[in-house]
């Protein structure tokens, strides 16, 4: 085995790792909970999980999917999330290497990922990953390529307010809440990392995507309009997509017939 594959090998395990740290955060977060103390458990009988059966992606399948203690059935995101952490720690080691930049994009996507899961089953996108990491996000942009302060306090402003606006005219003709507020903490986070030009990367991708899921939902829902639909996650992926290919699709795009 080269080097190199050993290296993304490791990479991808040490990402998955990392995965299974994000469910805890996932399970406690909304619940206030420390993700730290006490250590996994299940979450249906509350059991300690051995060291031996909390291998990421693998012990879901040795287990056979089920709690070993009370036998209850281990949801499908718990290897889902480990998975994709694991190919996107790889991804983004590939394209950035071993460097602080790639290890500064993990973290955010990392946080993402944790922002769409929780935003999926709760409707709630929380303050305690979004307020820290606007200003962690804020201090990185002094030490990343292409990127400074200036730009990153830009980003907040044009990310925030982008969907505070949206929010405010939603509510002028509806007379309803639309946008929630953590949606805006979101993307004002997202442009404190990528910048103004990732915020409207990021909105344009998410409002399509979105678009396309939505109207698929609604006609097997059969509630029209009504239906709910989350839009953290499309952010998150949003700006998932641009830490990857997103300033080579902007510079293509422009690049078209002028």
């Amino acid at each position: 085995m080269s080097e190199k594959l050993l290296i993304q090998g490791v990479v991808f395990l040490l990402g998955a790792c990392v995965g299974s740290f994000l469910n805890v955060c996932i399970h406690r977060i909304p619940e206030k909970r420390s993700v730290f103390y006490p250590g996994s458990r299940c979450p249906a009988c509350g059991t300690a999980i051995a060291f031996y059966d909390n291998i990421p992606i693998l012990s879901y399948f040795l287990l056979k999917r089920r709690c070993r203690s009370c036998k209850a059935i281990i949801p499908f995101r718990y290897p889902l999330v480990e998975l994709l952490t694991g190919l996107l720690a790889l991804s983004l080691a590939v394209r950035y290497g071993l460097s602080f930049q790639g290890l500064v994009f993990f973290i955010f996507v990392a946080a993402l990922l944790t922002i769409a899961f929780i935003d999926i089953d709760h409707r709630i996108i929380p303050d305690r990953i979004t307020l820290p990491g606007m200003g962690a996000a804020l201090a990185a942009s002094a030490f990343l390529p292409g990127m400074h302060v200036l730009e990153a306090v830009i980003g907040i402003l044009v990310g925030g307010g982008t969907l505070w606006v949206v929010a405010l005219l939603y509510h002028a003709f509806t007379h309803k809440e639309g946008m929630g507020g953590g949606d805006i903490k979101l993307l004002a986070m997202i442009g404190a990392m990528i910048g103004w030009k990732g915020v409207l990367f990021t909105v344009m991708l998410a409002s399509m995507t979105g678009s396309v899921v939505g109207v698929l939902i609604m006609m097997r829902s059969r509630k029209g309009l009504q239906t709910a639909l989350p839009f953290g996650p499309f952010l998150s992926a949003g700006a998932i997509a641009y830490v990857h290919v997103g300033p080579e699709v902007i510079s293509w795009y422009f690049h078209l017939g002028f």
